[in-house]
């Protein structure tokens, strides 16, 4: 069966090889100079000022809202608008730290939020934050949404976890907020095992990771900025390393986390490449089916598509899909499905007495999958699935 992934990393053998070299070679493996030197690496691959690596993509989700609230810029029982066709993690931590979270639907045509999807709800609701998840490599008109936001005020937040490369407008999805999320667990675009980042311009919120990263200390701060805490709080030289300046955790990641970023990022381009590629092959086929909703992404330049999606229009044609691949190729809910539609979600808007309505995302739940798009698809299994899309 072709699988969602099918190594641990790309170019496995020669990665693997210099890893052990690296792990026989270091004196310490705990959080250092190549998890710094990865960050900063992925900051000029992204085009961002900043970056922050953490143990996981959710964690990074979790840092920055924490983050934003250490700082101010989001409070307690604040609304957070969200992209209901999404992760958990995207949501856990607006429900874990106290926030509103108000589900936002998407369109059938990208699966993503649009600006009128957006406007919708904006209609009903007031929102301090959108936490946008550009999904599996697509994205509605994010110019017009971060035009929305910028005029009302709205802060405007990426989970760019599947759409590491794509571009639109000649910019990099993760560049548009004031923030973005990037996860570099082993199925994503590029693997370090579990990992995850978070990326922006702001030098305020880049300190403020570092230390919701690690506990809320001060350790792998700038020393002026040490210093101004100290300071401030009134606390000896001696008791900073062990002072705790603002609620934290623990997110570190390992060097070998730093040395497979610094590894894999030598391969990204040439990964994307071959998912915009296959992309191209999958979705010239699947666009000329009657009985699946077509996708419509020409707004955008590069698509670095992390999965292909099938979302059927009836469920009849679901299931009569769902068994030709079952069995040769490994399929999964786009996603995690509708956020709305899960059982945590559903629970926390009965104690709120809440009710949401998200028709698009409930009918990519039930009635879509989808299926691997990977670098390392060879002809024979890239025939397979194009024969499956046309019925053979």
């Amino acid at each position: 069966m072709i699988k969602l992934i099918k190594s641990t990393f790309y170019n496995e053998k020669e990665t693997k090889e210099r890893l052990c070299e690296f792990i026989l070679n270091s004196e310490s493996l705990s959080m250092g100079e190549k998890c710094k030197e990865f960050e900063e690496k992925f900051s000029s691959y992204q085009g961002r000022t900043y970056s922050v690596l953490f143990n996981s993509g959710s964690s990074a989700n979790l840092a920055l809202i924490q983050a934003l609230l250490n700082l101010g810029r989001l409070k307690k029982e604040d609304s957070i608008g969200f992209s209901a066709l999404t992760w958990s993690t995207n949501v856990a931590p607006l429900l874990q730290l106290g926030l509103n979270p108000v589900p936002i639907d998407v369109s059938t045509s990208n699966l993503n939020v649009s600006s009128e999807n957006l406007i919708e709800v904006l209609k009903k609701n007031g929102i301090k934050a959108l936490f946008l998840t550009n999904l599996l490599g697509f994205c509605g008109d994010i110019d017009k949404i971060k035009e929305i936001c910028d005029e009302k005020g709205i802060l405007l937040l990426e989970d760019t976890c599947e759409s590491l490369g794509s571009e639109y407008q000649g910019r990099k999805l993760g560049n548009f907020g004031f923030a973005s999320t990037f996860s570099c667990f082993v199925g994503h675009h590029m693997s370090t095992i579990e990992g995850g980042l978070v990326s922006t311009d702001n030098e305020a919120l880049f300190e403020m990771l570092l230390m919701v990263r690690a506990h809320g200390w001060s350790r792998d701060l700038p020393e002026d900025k040490k210093s101004q805490l100290r300071q401030t709080n009134d606390v000896g030289e001696f008791f900073d390393k062990f002072t705790f300046y603002v609620p934290g955790y623990n997110l570190r990641p390992t060097e070998i986390t730093g040395f497979l970023g610094v590894e894999q990022l030598k391969y990204l381009d040439q990964m994307i490449r071959t998912r915009k590629d296959n992309f191209e092959r999958f979705n010239q086929v699947s666009s000329q089916d009657p009985e699946i909703l077509e996708l419509n992404l020409a707004h955008m330049d590069l698509v670095s598509n992390f999965g292909y999606p099938l979302v059927f229009k009836n469920e009849e044609s679901f299931e009569k899909y769902r068994s030709l691949f079952e069995g040769k190729v490994e399929i999964r809910p786009i996603m995690s499905g509708s956020i709305v539609e899960q059982p945590f979600f559903k629970k926390y808007a009965a104690e709120k007495n809440l009710s949401y309505e998200c028709p698009n995302a409930k009918k990519i739940h039930e009635k879509g999958f989808y299926f691997p798009n990977n670098p390392e698809l060879s002809e024979e299994e890239l025939s397979l699935i194009i024969g499956l899309l046309n019925k053979e």
